[in-house]
Parts: structure tokens; sequence; C-alpha cells
């Protein structure tokens, strides 16, 4: 299957009303027919990061790959790096960029969150290459056809993705660390659609390392690591050879088309499969033909119902 070569100009619906850290919820600013031009992606370099004010490991060219040659992302290391990106108010802005797209996801996850709006990221891709657990919990992950991964996000120059912004409050935070514990947490600065800069950092879960998680998350306990995913048969949790969850798909499309044209074609065209060249506009018109007929089960509906 070949990638998308060629540019594109995404108009997002004239009505959408997109707002910023600096206007608060209680008061969006209209923006007329604000124009995203999207790249296609260029491959990986490995630029420097800058890391929060405090003695860390080294980085691995995992961690590198996460951050760009022209930009420095500070990685959040602990809910006190959390506490320095907070608000004056205490609150952290939260990135999403797959089943966060849906707001009633968010809220089933973040029943108080504040501010739930439409952004841009630039430097960032969406790839379907991380191993869930969840999905084997919830007994949807197809583990002879590797249909069981779910999105994380990781640098790649020149990308721009569509994404989601709230606000949590600190206190939150760390439940929020435990249960993304696999996940790299980086500070970033997203963008509203007419391309003005948020005053505040958000933070976003990107790709992380097999090495890193077992060794810093894991503190090297194989038994840590097997109450999390050795029960799933999950000896690799960053890996480029899996296929989307089904039912997560269809949802994070679903979630995407919700949020208006913009978004909608920005995940269809800027999100990618392990190989980092075929769309899920291709994925989806080819081998996962059929994936948004999908009903899931009952008790499932509302949690992926997009």
């Amino acid at each position: 299957m070949r990638g998308i070569a060629s540019a594109g100009t995404l108009h997002p619906r004239p009505s959408a009303a997109v707002r910023s850290k600096s206007n608060a919820a209680d008061r969006p600013t209209l923006h007329r027919r604000p124009t995203l031009h999207l790249r296609r992606s260029p491959e990986n370099s490995l630029p420097s990061i800058r890391r929060s004010g405090r003695l860390m490991p080294p980085l691995t060219a995992a961690a590198l790959a996460t951050s760009s040659g022209a930009e420095s992302f500070s990685e959040l290391a602990s809910a006190d790096d959390f506490a320095a990106i907070a608000s004056p108010d205490g609150h952290i802005s939260v990135i999403g960029f797959g089943s966060l797209l849906s707001e009633r996801s968010a809220r089933s996850t973040f029943p108080e969150l504040e501010g739930f709006r439409v952004a841009a990221l630039r430097g960032f891709r969406r790839v379907f290459a991380h191993a869930a657990p969840i999905f084997f919990e919830r007994g949807i992950a197809i583990e002879a056809t590797k249909e069981f991964s779910s999105l994380s996000v990781e640098h790649c120059e020149g990308e721009m993705i569509v994404v989601t912004v709230f606000e949590i409050k600190e206190e939150e935070v760390p439940a929020f660390i435990e249960r993304e514990l696999e996940f790299r947490f980086l500070a970033v600065v997203p963008e509203g659609l007419d391309g003005v800069p948020f005053p505040n950092q958000a933070v976003v879960c990107a790709r992380y390392s097999d090495e890193e998680y077992f060794r810093v998350r894991c503190k090297g306990s194989k038994e840590i690591y097997n109450q999390h995913y050795g029960r799933y048969n999950i000896d690799k949790i960053w890996r480029d050879d899996i296929l989307p969850c089904r039912l997560y798909l269809r949802h994070c499309v679903l979630a995407a088309k919700n949020l208006g044209e913009a978004a909608y074609s920005n995940f269809l065209d800027h999100t990618y499969l392990g190989d980092r060249r075929t769309t899920i506009r291709e994925y989806l018109a080819t081998t996962g033909a059929g994936i948004m007929e999908e009903e899931p089960p009952e008790m499932l509906k509302s949690r992926y119902g997009g």
C-alpha cells in the first residue's frame, strides 16, 4: 500500500468556535475559515531535547526521536514536573489525539475537565504502534490478526495533527500518570486552528521505549511488568507489526468526524499504521474495509461510540 504523496489544505467549518486558554471556556472566538497546511511526513531526525530543570538519565535514540531539530520539548517525569506547567489556578492542559478526541470519552476519564476545545499540534504524527492491554481486558483485542494497537504520537518534522485540549485539576495528575505509565509525557505548545500558539504548555502522551519502561517505570521488576502486560502475553509494548484495534479505530474516526471536517480529514490522512506509510484513509479502503460498519457490544457502545 502506498502513502499519500501530495500536500493538502483543509478548511474547517466556518461555524466552528475555536478557543485558546487565553480566551477561556466561556468566551469563544469565531474564526473565519482558518486554513491548515498539512505536509507529507518526512523521516525522523535525531535532535536535542530539553528536560525540566532536574538531573535525569541520558536520552535514548527512541527518546530523541520524539523531539524536533528546530524545537525542544520538556519531558515530564514526575508530578512536580507537571506542576511546573500548571496554570496559576492549578490546572494542567492535556492533549487528546485518539479516544480523547471524543468529549464523552474525555469526560468518562476526567469527569471534571474544563474547556474542551479543538487545537493543532505541530511537529507530531499519530501512529498505531502501541500494544494496549485495555483491549485484552475488554475482550476486543484480536490476537490472531494482531489487531490490538492503540495510538500514540511521535515527533515528525513538518507534520501537524488536529487534536483536542482540555484542563484537569493538578490533583488529578498522579492518577493520570499511573494510568498512562507506558508513555513518555512531553510538555508541548499547541495552537488554535488560527495558528496562534496557546499561552500555556500542555502535556501529550508520546511514544516511549520498552527498555525505559521496564527500567524506569517497572524498576526492573518482571513481576510489575507481568501485572500490566505479561499476563496478556505482551512481551513488547512498542512495536510496528501490529494493527489498530478495530473498535478503537472506529471510535477515534467517529470522534474526529464529530469535531468537523478539518479534524476528520486530518485524522484520516495524518494517522499511520506502524509502517509510517499507510494512512488510515488507505487502510479503511483496503485491509481495514468494513471496520466502520462494525458495532461495539452493547456494554461498550457508550465507551466506543465516537
